[in-house]
């Protein structure tokens, strides 16, 4: 999915924020549609199928955790949240509810356009495609091969697990607690401890420099992120 074409449904009920988009991203080839409240976005998404959604969280008539919720039902459209709110439980809340990422405003126009470019190439990934290459990482899903800048590199079945979740999803935050689920079942998902130490492992492996990640970025107090390594 390239930017060219793709439809862009913005649920904002700031018409200023409205306006900030509906520019910005018309100029960088986004064909876009609005919403103003949290119905008029569930009926413009049934209506419209977008490419990909930007939600606000504060909504006059339903809170944006509600929209995210009731979207799933029926969807699986990249969201990513773009909102006042910057505590870790709203990030943490809006994401395990099925958000793709999570922008704070004031923000950044490189960054969201990064994130939705990040959101957009990950829909249109095939889930059956057998090699998923980040920069110099490569993850072989078939062979369960994974290799950097071509050396082999030899990971734990847990390693692995953890490294093809967040390959599958490059680009998008996982919490804690979802990569706990995944991984080790729902009984362990606060036990975040378990995932540092992965994650710390992982590193040592994967990382030129494991002090300073190129392709395992930490979302302070909410997850980790894969990134190309740039």
């Amino acid at each position: 999915m390239t930017a060219k074409g793709a439809r862009i449904l913005i649920i904002d009920d700031e018409p200023p924020i409205r306006r900030l988009l509906k520019v910005a991203l018309a100029a960088h080839g986004y064909d876009l549609a609005e919403a103003t409240s949290g119905q008029e976005g569930l009926q413009q998404a049934a209506f419209l199928h977008p490419d990909l959604v930007i939600l606000d969280l504060g909504l006059p008539d339903l809170d944006g955790l509600e929209v995210i919720k009731r979207l799933r039902e029926w969807s699986q459209v990249p969201v990513i949240i773009l909102t006042v709110r910057e505590h870790e439980q709203d990030k943490i809340a809006a994401l395990d509810a099925g958000a793709d990422d999570y922008v704070t405003k004031p923000f950044s126009m490189g960054e969201l356009l990064a994130r939705m470019r990040a959101a957009l190439r990950h829909a249109a990934r095939s889930e059956e495609e057998p090699v998923l290459s980040l920069g110099g990482l490569t993850v072989d899903l078939a062979r369960r091969l994974v290799t950097v800048e071509g050396r082999e590199v030899k990971l734990t079945p847990t390693e692995y697990e953890i490294l093809k979740n967040l390959a599958v999803n490059a680009g998008r935050v996982l919490t804690h607690r979802q990569l706990l689920r995944t991984i080790w079942g729902p009984e362990y998902q606060d036990d975040t401890h378990y995932l540092r130490v992965y994650i710390g492992q992982l590193r040592r492996k994967l990382e030129p420099d494991p002090t300073r990640p190129r392709y395992i970025i930490t979302e302070p107090g909410v997850g980790y992120r894969l990134v190309g390594g740039e």
